[in-house]
């Protein structure tokens, strides 16, 4: 009976037992992690089994499903959403190569959430803009307009189309790749 230790388990079995415990509660810890952070954007967490040599089952493996859809219709909710997606995707203490793709996930739909809000808060003022001013100052400057660009070239007048579209936030040299967000690498 040497090789028996308490339990009726050999030193073989008592080790992969201590593995097994200790796998399962460090995959629990991660999946707790995604599931505490995410809220009510997370869903329940879910485990596959080995049974160890003790006949207990042991967890080695989870997940916890994450709503990473934009909220319809509403830029700014989504945005609130993808940072909570995202901060639950890398929770845990050594997020997995999912968890990692989960969050670069998020920080896309959160990227486009803030070019949508981006574009309605440009329309908005400029709507805001030419409402605000007096017709008769609108006469006055769409007249002015018209003879000053009368004497100008087709390619002048689109490039200070261009220019005042690119100051006022419409042209392309407004969007900005990373748009106040960096990716996290860890």
């Amino acid at each position: 009976m040497s090789g028996q230790a308490a339990g009726g388990l050999d030193e073989a079995e008592l080790e992969e037992l201590a593995e097994l415990k200790a796998r399962d509660l460090e995959v629990r810890a991660h999946e707790a992690a995604h599931q505490a952070v995410g809220g009510q954007y997370a869903g329940a967490m879910s485990f596959t089994y080995q049974r160890g040599p003790d006949g207990a089952q042991y967890a080695v493996g989870g997940e916890v499903s994450i709503d990473v859809s934009s909220v319809n219709g509403d830029p700014q909710a989504t945005i609130e959403k993808m940072r909570v997606v995202r901060a639950a995707a890398m929770a845990p203490a050594e997020p997995s190569g999912q968890d990692r793709a989960v969050a670069a996930q998020a920080m896309q739909v959160m990227l486009q959430a803030q070019s949508e809000l981006a574009s309605e808060q440009g329309a908005q003022a400029t709507s805001q803009a030419g409402d605000s001013e007096d017709s008769s100052v609108n006469a006055r400057s769409d007249t002015r307009l018209q003879e000053s660009i009368s004497g100008l070239s087709p390619r002048a007048i689109e490039q200070a189309r261009n220019a005042y579209q690119d100051i006022a936030g419409f042209g392309s040299a407004s969007v900005s790749s990373s748009a106040g967000f960096l990716p996290v690498s860890a």
